[in-house]
């Protein structure tokens, strides 16, 4: 059996499944197919033409490497195919995305035939994807005198790579397609359950919102040919939840352009549009694939005679709608005059969507094309000799004299590239930056790995400090599709130059800690900025962006990211937590006294600058990992001297564990972010360089206070499955108080785990137990109680303080590594189970509660679909609460009435909260 014939037989049954041949990466088929070509009498000839032309993935596949090498013989007339002329041979290099094809171009450009050089010289000054290697061999041939490459990097200190593209259409015609009321998460459009098909695109594509869906999109094309299908959350915002690449991939398989005729399934430019807009991370993967997000402000809040707003008998606003974008409407987006157009009659300005950059990336089909662009006529113009002007749009560059500077203002001046030494830049300035600490998770890391290959990158950026490869959304099941996809991402990963959660020789014990709590300790500097492959990228030191799989990739390839600098909510807190009470109430409690103090949610799209104070990074994280769910941009934690040094001297020991595990690698990543923290602490401790805090006279779009002494009862954040207004469920902001369920709330199901529990949680469970059997005389559970700790040092710690036996004791399954489970879980006892370290429930894409369950969860995510899907008589429902009142519902079988909860934690240790010590700095504000 031959790889080909493989190959014929893979595709026969990828056609019982309605799809098209499965693109080529591997090198030896292609071989097959090229010995196939050259063979004038074999009977695969015109199929293996057809795939070698049509079906090879470009960039640094060794499919690429070898389709590469194979056109060059054909240009170089080695090789002689009837059907690929030298003319079209170029073609196909020109649209493989640097690696193989660049080097080839290269060889060809500097060769000896004249005439060759000149053709291949054409097609390089059309090529962006040049890394350090290809540069160095231009530079070194321009000073040995070569006329040719001098000819290229002139174009390219034009930047005509960029200039002589074609300008954007100053008219495009959409028809709209509705997707959904209210907020649009992305598990709409990728869903977590589908996450193993992810790099498919084909496949995955087919996943998105419904079957029928994507046939109404097709009616829409069919009825509408000269107009792009424009998706568009009515009521709510497009993309919350998490930073899905695979769904912006999706839109734009189903609604996009294609970006090559000989590269399959890889659509771009999707248009989205929300009444709230688009979500701030989803908003930049669109950017990644040059499409165009807009707000439509279609409802705004109805006013009386007097002014004020109208609210309803629940004290929410009432919505007046402006213009209809009922699905099948036709609209005009004018990109001249930056406005959206029913006809001749002006809806509303989109400026904020056409700005200079944005229209930028929509011209290059993309921002990486950008972000190479800039760096490769900056290098030529150098190289060169010649004064460096920009084709590019310059950088906004924002600075009010006299000003001070927020917390993330801080950050991004510190790590801001190409600005003009002495330029103070804020809120508002569009910036690139230097990243510290990139993560990728594993079921966007296989996403990540194609990215990387298709730009051509073959190790991590030399000025990255550490990156990380996780393990923990596929931790659940060891299944046949977490075998076939795991171990071949981390060992690309591995070889990148990144830390692994797994060793690809196998010689470390494999790691499935949730990766914001590595990324969490792996930051190790409070002026860093993170970049990782998912929204819940959100650290309680340095300021952390959840990003898509793209702009993952683009930071480890290039050490790099380009945002503008957000605007700051400040956060400062008052009064007394009451005892009873445990620190997640707190983060509820922030939610709440702000929607009711505003009215409007002032932290979406914006960063969270929560003064913590004197709490520990562990449980600091439990703050910013919710602003995710706050639709913040991301969030900083501003911490007194004293306890930042403590969360860096945790943070050290940990990194050590992964050490003496040796998880170390060639790099010695590892002991340099040691050394990075080592010298932070001295800074701290001299008094050289405090701990971040933003100065006295900043500015701030908003300022929250949050009233410790109002938190009098635990809170839950409900999706309000059953609200009659469609667009207020599975939101998080109907945050109620425990009492509001009376004691009486069915709860089929609780869940203690995801990135929102730290160790104190785990040990909370285990003193919950221990006092209610005191209590109770035994410990029964009505409802089964799931628990996953975050990571395995914190198993190893509750097994050396006595916990984890307290745990087991009272638990009817504990994981076992070395006999994973194969298959999910679907029927649940009432007993507690110990899961593996992971996500489990929350990523919803392995293990998931009962259809139709009640879940309450200490989870993050209460989506539809996510947790726990709706069966045929009951919607489910995943509440969020605090650990301590998970354990007493799945107990009860039920929500607890507020003497039960006051006695169930009594003498228990909760994570406790105070206030800063220090008064809060007085700052600016547009809302005083």
């Amino acid at each position: 059996m031959s790889l080909y014939t493989d190959y014929l037989d893979e595709i026969e049954t990828r056609k019982t499944q309605g799809l098209s041949p499965k693109p080529i990466e591997d090198a030896a088929l292609v071989d097959e197919l090229i010995a196939q070509i050259k063979d004038e009498s074999s009977e695969h000839r015109e199929g293996s033409l057809k795939f070698f032309i049509y079906n090879t993935l470009p960039g640094t596949t060794s499919a690429a490497g070898a389709k590469a090498a194979f056109l060059k013989q054909i240009i170089l007339g080695n090789e002689s195919v009837a059907e690929i002329t030298p003319a079209f041979a170029f073609e196909l290099l020109s649209h493989m995305k640097g690696g193989p094809s660049v080097e080839v171009l290269l060889d060809l450009a500097l060769g000896e035939d004249a005439a060759i050089a000149q053709d291949a010289a054409a097609v390089l000054k059309t090529q962006v994807f040049l890394y350090d290697a290809d540069s160095e061999r231009l530079k070194v041939a321009f000073e040995a005198g070569n006329a040719i490459a001098k000819d290229i990097l002139e174009s390219y200190a034009k930047a005509e790579f960029f200039t002589k593209l074609p300008d954007i259409d100053e008219e495009i015609k959409v028809v709209t397609y509705i997707a959904g009321i209210g907020d649009i998460s992305t598990d709409l459009l990728s869903p977590g359950n589908q996450a193993h098909s992810r790099s498919d695109r084909e496949l995955h594509g087919k996943c998105m919102i419904t079957p029928a869906a994507q046939v109404e999109i097709q009616e829409l094309q069919k009825a509408h040919p000269d107009a792009r299908v424009m998706l568009i959350a009515e009521k709510g915002t497009m993309g919350v939840g998490s930073s899905r690449m695979s769904g912006v991939n999706n839109v734009a398989l189903w609604t996009g352009k294609p970006a090559s005729p000989y590269v399959p399934f890889v659509n771009f430019a999707p248009i989205v549009a929300g009444t709230n807009g688009i979500s701030p991370i989803f908003l930049t993967t669109v950017g990644v694939t040059g499409g165009i997000g807009i707000d439509l402000k279609n409802w705004v809040k109805k006013v009386d005679a007097d002014g004020n707003t109208v609210m309803d008998e629940n004290d929410d606003p009432v919505l007046e709608q402006t213009y209809s974008v009922e699905t099948g409407k036709v609209f005009t987006i004018n990109t001249k005059t930056q406005k959206l157009y029913d006809g001749d009659t002006e809806l509303v300005d989109i400026s904020s969507s056409l700005t200079p950059q944005k229209v930028e990336f929509i011209k290059a089909g993309g921002s990486y094309a950008i972000v190479f662009g800039k760096k490769l006529q900056n290098f030529a113009a150098q190289t060169l000799g010649v004064a460096f002007e920009s084709a590019y749009a310059p950088s906004k560059e924002i600075s009010h004299e006299g000003q001070g500077l927020t917390a993330v203002e801080k950050i991004f001046n510190k790590n801001a590239v190409g600005v003009a030494k002495g330029t103070v830049l804020h809120a508002g300035s569009d910036v690139r930056v230097e990243v510290n600490i990139v993560g990728s998770q594993d079921t966007t890391g296989l996403m990540t790995s194609q990215e990387l290959e298709a730009m051509a990158a073959t190790v991590i950026s030399p000025i990255v400090d550490g990156a990380y490869q996780s393990g923990c959304h596929t931790a659940s099941v060891w299944d046949i599709k977490a075998q076939e996809n795991i171990p071949k991402l981390m060992k690309f990963m591995n070889k990148f130059g990144l830390i692994t959660a797994r060793d690809p020789k196998g010689e470390y014990h494999a790691m499935t800690d949730v990766i914001h709590k590595v990324l969490n300790d792996i930051t190790v500097d409070d002026w860093a900025i993170i970049i990782g492959g998912d929204s819940h990228t959100r650290m309680s030191k340095g300021v952390a962006f959840g990003a898509d799989s793209g702009t993952v990739a683009l930071a480890l390839a290039t050490g790099e990211a380009t945002m503008p600098i957000p605007e700051s909510v400040k956060v400062t807190f008052k009064g007394d937590l009451k005892n009873h009470m445990d620190f997640r109430d707190v983060v509820h409690a922030t939610q709440a006294q702000m929607l009711k103090q505003f009215g409007d949610n002032v932290f979406q799209g914006r960063i969270i600058e929560v003064h913590i104070g004197t709490l520990l990074a562990d449980q600091a994280f439990t703050f910013t990992d919710w602003t995710a769910e706050m639709k913040a941009k991301a969030s900083i934690c501003i911490s007194e001297d004293d306890t930042l040094v403590k969360s860096l001297e945790i943070a050290k020991h940990r990194i050590q564990i992964m050490i003496d595990k040796g998880m170390e690698n060639e790099n010695k990543t590892l002991t340099g972010l040691i050394a990075i923290a080592d010298k932070r602490i001295a800074e701290i401790k001299s008094g050289e360089k405090p701990a971040l805090t933003p100065d006295a006279n900043a500015k701030y779009y908003a300022e929250v206070v949050v009233d410790l002494d109002q938190i009098v009862e635990p809170m839950i954040a409900d999706p309000d499955v059953n609200n009659k207004d469609v667009s207020k469920r599975y939101t998080h902001d109907t945050i109620r108080p425990v009492s509001y369920y009376g004691g009486e709330r069915k709860v089929d199901l609780g869940f203690v785990g995801s990135c929102m529990v730290h160790k104190g949680d785990m040990k909370i469970v285990a003193q919950m137990l221990k006092n209610l059997e005191k209590q109770q005389g035994k410990i029964e559970f009505k409802a089964p109680l799931v628990v996953a700790a975050p990571t395995y040092n914190i198993i190893d710690e509750l097994k050396e303080e006595g916990d984890w036996a307290v745990l087991q004791k009272y638990s009817g399954f504990e994981f076992d590594d070395i006999a994973p489970k194969s298959t999910a879980r679907v029927d649940y006892e009432n007993i507690l189970y110990l899961e593996r370290p992971g996500c489990n429930l929350c990523m919803g894409n392995q293990e998931k509660a009962a259809k139709g369950d009640t879940v309450l969860a200490t989870s993050t995510r209460l989506f539809q679909g996510r947790v726990v899907e709706d069966s045929a008589e009951k919607k489910g429902e995943s509440l969020l609460a605090s650990t301590p009142v998970v354990v007493l519902s799945a107990i009860l079988g039920r929500t607890p009435s507020m003497d039960e909860y006051i006695e169930a934690v009594e003498g228990i240790d909760l994570t406790k909260f105070a206030p800063p010590l220090k008064k809060p700095l007085d700052a600016l504000s547009v809302h005083y």
